[in-house]
């Protein structure tokens, strides 16, 4: 069984800072005595979690980054390195990447641009920042890489082809650097979230709307009616997620499965690797 991970002084970089689970990681891991490098792309948000953490005597340091760029991760480390007054080898313990987006719609009503553009925050940019950190984090005792899946990293619905593309890209990168660095000091953490009551459901692109005016109108309703439909199974609140991803990273638990519904989605597709959807359609009579 490998050690338990010591929080308490540990230096953790968090993609997605601003709000939902990670900003309620940043709560939880300053309240266990961790130092926190807070990144994204909102500004507004970031300040306010910031300041709060900072409240409370823990200490914190903010970069505004927007994660589809390849040269702003690169540029990470660096900044990571010169904060908290320690110079040379950088601080880092813990790289949490929690940052992600969605995109509704069947893959036919898709456009190529739009599923770029999730890749590059779900999956190419956890790529890239487990790259730009890896000498970082080897260079350290015991460091963790704990990357963000979903419960559609496990169960693939349809007109989520985009989303499940990027998560099960995660888990499979997750789990591949996982048994490549078994027996050192770096552990790496997969984590599957299931409804989490976040703003990804409000804040996800929908299908661009079509050339015709009416066709638009009757797109635009259909897409917040998807939103909603969502957005009920987003039952579970950001902190007891984060509270289970803590748990999970001071236990270097390889995998992290969260929620009632993930857990028994999961079951269900183990059981019925082909036909897991239309049983899961048919136990919720219909809804799905």
């Amino acid at each position: 069984m490998a050690q338990k991970f010591q929080l308490a002084g540990a230096v953790v970089l968090i993609t997605g800072a601003a709000s939902g689970i990670g900003a309620a990681l940043a709560t939880g891991l300053a309240a266990k005595g961790c130092k926190l490098l807070l990144v994204d792309r909102d500004p507004v948000g970031l300040d306010g979690i910031a300041r709060r953490i900072r409240d409370r005597g823990a200490a914190v340091e903010t970069r505004v980054v927007d994660l589809v760029d390849p040269e702003a991760i690169r540029a990470l480390p660096d900044w990571a390195a010169g904060c908290f007054g320690q110079a040379g080898i950088g601080p880092v313990d813990i790289l949490i990447n929690n940052a992600g987006v969605a995109l509704g719609g069947r893959f036919d009503e898709t456009h190529l641009e739009d599923f770029e553009w999730l890749m590059d925050i779900n999956l190419r940019a956890v790529v890239r920042m487990c790259h730009a950190f890896l000498p970082m984090l080897r260079a350290r005792p015991a460091a963790q890489i704990v990357n963000l899946s979903s419960l559609f990293g496990l169960i693939a619905p349809p007109g989520q082809v985009a989303y499940c593309t990027s998560k099960f890209g995660v888990r499979g990168f997750s789990e591949a650097l996982r048994h490549e660095y078994a027996g050192t000091g770096l552990g790496v953490t997969v984590v599957h979230p299931g409804g989490v009551a976040t703003a990804i459901s409000r804040n996800a692109r929908g299908r661009r709307p079509p050339s015709d005016p009416e066709a638009a109108k009757r797109a635009a309703v259909e897409d917040e009616e998807a939103r909603e439909a969502f957005g009920k199974f987003l039952t579970l609140a950001p902190t007891e997620a984060a509270a289970a991803i803590i748990r999970g990273i001071e236990a270097r638990a390889p995998r992290i499965v969260i929620g009632k519904d993930a857990r028994n989605a999961a079951l269900i597709q183990r059981l019925m690797p082909v036909g897991y959807w239309k049983m899961m359609v048919r136990l919720s009579g219909g809804k799905l």
